[in-house]
């Protein structure tokens, strides 16, 4: 980082930078328990010798362990794109204008979660509904091992409540899709043939007036093997939209490598939610009862407003662990 020109590239300093804030987040705690340890014995000779020592040894003892948990659980960080950023999707599903309104609710949570976590938030694409919430939206999450934390949140999410838009306050389900992907550098190479990819341009949604986009700048990417589809429509230029639609491809197609990778070593397809009723990763109540529970670990919170102001990290740490048990016991 030193070096003459190192700032001249800044995409690539940048990452340089992330990859160094990633080795400190480990090597930091690691050389404070290696020190700690060492004290500790120290420490238990003093509280032999003097009780007053004993509560001091043990706390430190407590806070070693919870440093070590830490660490154990930064060691299951270990797939081949967890350090990158995420880039995340999210589409309203069954539930009208409830699920447009709950997808939103979900674009504030991981952006609350972001937030708190000293993570940068980019919007790339943002759909609004008519009536109340969005359609859909992808946005970038960075920072140390965002798409490592939040890549087990693919899948179906699921709300219960009553309804704000139905006039005689009936219970309203509603379903938003989550999707994640690494956001992988320029630097590393994904094969997409562009003969598979169909180019569609359209005019992009605006707020109207002397804002309107009087033109087709708005870019949509479909690669024909696969399904997957992108788009991008936040910049006023057609070369930037193109330039993020393929970048938001490139990445989708790398997280489908992955998931190819992990399927050959074990049934992953069992754990990736299908849409509708009963393939929901996480259950979200605001009636009978306010609180959230993961179908998949079991992990819970009692309390629902808490979890839309960003705490999902319990929900991911969970996830993490879950997903090693589950690869053993299919080994077993």
């Amino acid at each position: 980082m030193a070096a003459p020109g190192f700032w001249d590239n800044q995409e690539k300093a940048q990452a340089v930078v992330g990859q160094l804030k990633s080795l400190k987040s480990i090597l930091e705690p690691l050389d404070d328990c290696v020190t700690a340890v060492g004290d500790l014995e120290t420490m238990f000779e003093m509280a032999e010798e003097d009780d007053s020592f004993a509560a001091e040894a043990k706390s430190e003892v407590e806070r070693i362990e919870k440093v070590l948990d830490e660490l154990e659980l930064r060691a299951l960080l270990s797939g081949p794109h967890d350090d990158c950023g995420a880039l995340i999707s999210i589409h309203a599903r069954d539930g009208g204008t409830d699920a447009n309104d709950w997808a939103e609710m979900l674009l504030r949570m991981y952006s609350q979660w972001a937030a708190q976590n000293d993570y940068s938030v980019e919007l790339i694409d943002r759909s609004d509904n008519e009536e109340a919430g969005i359609n859909s939206a992808t946005f970038a999450i960075r920072g140390t091992m965002a798409y490592g934390y939040l890549k087990g949140e693919t899948g179906m999410h699921r709300l219960v409540r009553i309804s704000p838009f139905n006039s005689e306050g009936k219970r309203q389900t509603s379903f938003a899709a989550v999707d994640v992907s690494p956001e992988i550098s320029d630097s590393e190479e994904v094969e997409i043939d562009e003969e598979d990819v169909r180019v569609d341009t359209f005019r992009a949604s605006g707020a109207g007036g002397q804002h309107v986009n009087k033109t087709d700048s708005a870019i949509r990417l479909t690669h024909i093997p696969t399904g997957v589809v992108v788009q991008c429509q936040n910049e006023r230029s057609q070369h930037k939209n193109r330039a993020q639609a393929w970048k938001l491809l490139r990445s989708r197609m790398a997280r489908l490598e992955e998931e190819k990778r992990e399927a050959e070593e074990a049934a992953r397809y069992k754990t990736q939610a299908k849409v509708g009723f009963g393939s929901q990763i996480r259950n979200y109540f605001l009636h009978p009862d306010q609180r959230v529970k993961d179908a998949r670990t079991g992990h819970y919170v009692g309390s629902f407003h808490a979890v839309m102001d960003g705490d999902i990290q319990g929900f991911l740490d969970a996830y993490l662990r879950w997903r090693v048990g589950q690869g053993e016991a299919e080994g077993n």
